[in-house]
């Protein structure tokens, strides 16, 4: 590595110290914290660094307060924010996949454990997530090198509230913040100790969930000290006991289930029995009950005088059984800060935080597709069966020449465990301060902060592909290796205890280890104040100097990265870069005090970013607002960001995702895509044996940043009413726009497929392979800087509180959100998403939430209501034109009976009711709540979704089935 790259922070400390020095400098470390005297009414809040008077600026903010944290009955950060109406689909504990299902393709990973959040549905990597107005480090689980943080690593304890920013910030935090900033305020003015114990389950008895948590503090004249510490436990739930979890889609049987099966499916060519001068194709699996090697019939197979039948959907397996509807979680979370005063002007301050998740997710045991027409694009569809392998029923070697597919699951090795045990430390120190000049006050801050997240993921019940080559090949060859016992793929189950052996399975499975690890190390310099006077007011400014280094790594399992492992296969990740910038913010009072100009102000910010990997870029941003009375405010702006290429999307190597991808050439005859399935060479009896295909990914060292242009335009009112029944009133409205450029994506695959076979055209279908048989190969499907995401809607917020009357006081809070588009442009085709589910990721076009608070002396109860508006899907999939189709089944809501592939399905909308009681018992030297609550209360299950890859639903937009209860108990000292 290039030790300029790295150079030590050290160096840059000081360079940030002699800048200070000649500007003087501003405090992002303390934003909006409130000082004393004169200037106790400047503050920072998000989106501005800019100190000022007000809260309501021209920026659309939302504040949720550690009231509000508490009032949710939820202990994770993650699943707080998943509940905002402007946070989109994003990854959560309820997603049960390890990499079995393979890898998205931007590198980082699937995140197993983690948990994220999107604004505007414009997913993760395109939120930025800072705490105390600095970045966080990104998440690691062993898969990747994310480009997300895991708010997992951000314990609730240690948080004083959250601000969130629904507009575009690139010129005042840099990249990421294209659709908005989570800024985490941590606790600091805290006195005495505070004890916390909460635990809840769903109604089912199950998904325990218990925290503990600790905290203590104190503030003296120099000095302020908090401390917190804190473990939580979330069990699991199995997806056997959830109703639309149960089967790998609801309400069809075992029609979408694997053809991997206990019993074995096993496809070859014949002999001519039927006369036709071609082999015969043989789809058979073992009948039940057989013992020992299995009898064959070659003149009749699967008749009566063997112990084979012919394979239908009805013999496919149930995966679905072994998954986990809600998957475990255990954390421990250390958290410390302090700060002392050196001189009236100077302050030190240090913070630090440990934190330690141990998850596990789940899946069945992992299935064995061997041959030809496995459609693996690895060593697996090499694999043939000797002739003198023991345990061959069919007297003649297995190879090319014969074979088409072999599926074995052999469950005698146990389900796949996947166990991730991430470790997040983050150190956090500097200075701030104050000082005048001339009728001035200037503050400022020098930061530096460490942030490392590093993760090992132990996988059990995998398989090494070739040692099972060997234990299936010559049986000569086989004794020739050491420790090699040839296997038996052929037995089924027997009498139930199964026929692969002890032995075998020690040759045949190993543990994996797979390691990641992201780096940040940050350094910041900020000065904040006055300028000049104004007419209208003084003129006031921001500036600042950041230097940021990455670096990260994924090194899976030495027997992934030879290529001998059975599942998905993956590459190693290593990659470092490191970005400086400048920026600069003003705030210019146009007009104040007049007639329908209580207040006129212009803000404009720029800011520089130099990245060692692509360059330099520069964005900017200008708002206006205008308070057009003390009631009645306007606020706009506009402004232009951008988002870097990640380490995983810049140097992630070649991984594999088996997608849930229906290929409209299977059993095509007779269809509208018969003329382009033959003219693509696809024999006619060409059948897609499972719902998954494998493609292939990874990142791309020649991308580009991402561009963006976004635009807000609101109001916010707050009327004055001399009304007895209203205490405080506001409503607010606000519209967005994001249009996002050269978007850093895969091409969708389904798209490209379906483009594929409807148009033949070589831009589509380069990088598509089959087989002889029609199978799909390869499908190369790596990052790229293409096409646009155009999206648009509104907020509206209205917050009421009444006096307080001897009853008791009201507090009334509703919050929407609404998405006129969210269009896709891609391969020349544009797709508006909005109200549609796809890729476990819908987009409602209304989102609402609507909490109602009543307080009275020593109680206090709230019910909170929240709306998510329906979807539809595609209701087609791999069995389009059978009889097993899911419109011939029935359970497509809109089917068209001429053409499967344009069926539609509605998932219907859904309402959720929580509510919590809270009483504060009167005792002496200590402080208590006691606190019961019930979420999801009416138990509205989530609507059936047929194109979801798990348990039957999408778990990023809706609540799991079953109501959860909760009891908490606060002690203040």
């Amino acid at each position: 590595m290039d030790k300029n790259l790295f150079f030590p922070p050290v160096k840059k400390l000081l360079v940030a110290t002699a800048v200070l020095a000649t500007l003087g400098t501003s405090n992002s470390t303390i934003a909006a914290e409130e000082e004393t005297g004169a200037e106790a009414e400047r503050i920072v809040v998000t989106g501005s660094r800019i100190r000022q008077a007000q809260a309501e600026g021209a920026n659309p903010v939302q504040v949720l307060d550690r009231e509000y944290l508490e009032q949710t009955g939820m202990k994770t950060v993650g699943d707080i924010l998943a509940r905002l109406p402007a946070a989109g689909s994003a990854l959560n504990t309820r997603f049960n996949s390890s990499g079995n299902f393979g890898f998205p393709p931007d590198g980082g990973g699937v995140g197993a454990g983690a948990a994220q959040v999107s604004l505007r549905h414009m997913k993760s990597k395109r939120t930025l997530v800072l705490v105390d107005g600095i970045r966080w480090v990104n998440g690691s689980s062993a898969s990747g090198v994310s480009n997300s943080v895991d708010l997992n690593t951000i314990p609730i304890t240690m948080i004083e509230r959250i601000e969130i920013l629904e507009d575009g910030a690139s010129s005042i935090y840099g990249s990421d913040a294209i659709a908005g900033v989570v800024n985490v305020i941590t606790r600091k003015d805290f006195e005495g100790m505070e004890f916390n114990a909460y635990g809840g389950m769903f109604d089912e008895g199950d998904g325990e969930t218990e925290q503990f948590d600790l905290a203590f503090g104190g503030t003296g004249d120099k000095h302020r000290v908090f401390f917190s510490l804190s473990h939580y436990n979330q069990d699991a739930v199995d997806s056997t006991q959830r109703e639309l979890s149960a089967l790998p889609k609801p309400h069809t049987g075992l029609t979408r289930g694997s053809s991997g099966t206990p019993q074995g499916r096993f496809l070859f060519l014949g002999q001519d029995n039927d006369g036709d001068g071609d082999p015969d194709v043989n789809n058979l699996t073992i009948n039940d009950g057989v013992t020992g090697i299995p009898t064959y019939d070659p003149n009749n197979p699967g008749g009566p005088g063997d112990d084979f039948h012919g394979f239908t959907n009805n013999d496919r397996y149930n995966y679905a059984e072994y998954n986990m509807y809600v998957t475990p979680s255990q954390r421990t979370s250390i958290f410390g800060q302090a700060d002392y005063q050196i001189s009236d002007s100077v302050n030190f301050y240090a913070k630090a935080l440990y934190n330690n998740r141990k998850s596990t997710n789940r899946a069945a045991p992992e299935p064995l597709f061997l041959g030809p027409q496995a459609g693996t694009g690895g060593l697996a569809d090499t694999v043939s069966v000797h002739e003198t392998n023991p345990f061959n029923p069919f007297g003649m070697t297995l190879d090319e020449n014969n074979l088409i597919f072999i599926g074995r699951r052999p469950i005698e090795g146990g389900p796949r465990i996947f166990k991730q045990n991430v470790d997040t430390t983050y150190v956090g120190l500097g200075f701030n301060g104050d000082f005048f000049a001339g009728d001035s006050s200037f503050y400022w801050d020098l930061n530096y902060t460490h942030g490392k997240n590093e993760a090992k993921q132990t996988t059990y019940g995998s398989y090494n592909i070739r040692h099972i080559k060997n234990a299936l090949g010559p049986l000569a060859d086989c004794e020739a290796l050491a420790g090699c016992v040839p296997l038996n793929v052929f037995g089924g189950q027997g009498d139930g205890s199964g026929t692969i052996t002890q032995d075998m399975l020690d040759y045949i499975q190993p543990v994996l280890t797979d390691q990641s690890e992201n780096v940040i190390d940050t350094i910041s310099a900020n000065i904040t104040g006055d300028l000049f006077e104004m007419p209208a007011g003084y003129a006031s400014f921001a500036a600042g100097i950041e230097s940021r280094e990455y670096r990260g790594f994924y090194q899976p399992d030495a027997i992934v990265v030879a290529g001998n492992s059975n599942g998905v296969p993956s590459s190693p990740t290593n990659g470092s870069y490191d970005v400086d910038e400048y920026y600069a913010e003003f705030k210019l009072p146009l007009l104040a005090d007049m007639a329908a100009a209580e207040e006129l102000s212009l803000t404009l910010a720029a800011r520089n970013s130099d990245y060692s990997t692509f360059g330099s870029e520069t964005t900017t941003k200008f708002g206006l607002l205008w308070r057009i009375t003390d009631s009645f405010m306007l606020r706009g702006s506009s402004s232009e960001g951008f988002r870097a290429p990640s380490i995983g999307e810049l140097f992630s190597s070649g991984s594999r995702f088996d997608a849930e991808l229906a290929d409209r050439c299977s059993n095509y005859v007779g269809t509208q895509f018969e003329a382009n399935c033959r003219a693509l060479g696809i024999p006619e009896g060409y059948e897609q044996l499972n719902s998954q295909i494998s493609v292939t990914t990874g990142g791309n060292p020649d991308l580009q940043p991402e561009t963006s242009d976004s635009t807000t335009f609101g109001f916010v009112y707050s009327p004055q009413w001399n009304i007895d029944w209203i205490n405080t009133l506001d409503v607010k409205g606000t519209y967005y726009k994001h249009e996002l450029e050269g978007a850093i994506e895969a091409i969708d695959a389904q798209a490209q497929l379906d483009l594929c076979v409807n148009t033949l055209s070589p831009e589509f279908c380069n990088g598509i392979s089959r087989t002889s048989g029609g199978a799909i190969n390869g499908f190369n499907n790596r990052l790229v800087n293409i096409g646009a995401i155009e999206t648009s809607g509104y907020d509206i917020a209205i917050n009421y509180t009444s006096p307080q009357y001897n009853w008791g006081m009201l507090d009334i809070s509703w919050v929407n959100t609404f998405v006129d588009e969210y269009v896709e442009e891609s391969l020349g085709q544009r797709v508006d998403l909005a109200g549609l589910e796809r890729n476990d990721s819908g987009i409602p076009e209304w989102k609402s939430r609507l909490a109602m608070g009543w307080k009275y002396e020593n109680m206090a109860f709230n019910w909170t209501v929240r709306h998510v508006d329906g979807l539809t899907e595609s209701c087609s999939d791999f069995l389009d034109g059978t009889a097993d189709s899911l419109t011939a089944l029935g359970l497509c809501s809109n089917p068209n009976s001429t053409d499967d592939s344009l069926s539609i399905n509605k998932l219907d909308s859904r309402t959720y009711s929580d509510f919590q009681f809270s009483y504060f018992p009167e005792l002496e030297g200590m402080d208590m709540e006691l606190t019961v609550g019930v979420n999801n209360a009416f138990n509205a299950h989530p609507p059936a979704c047929y194109s979801c890859s798990l348990n039957g639903y999408d778990p990023s937009v809706y609540d799991p089935e079953g109501s959860f209860s909760y009891l908490s108990v606060k002690m203040k000292f």
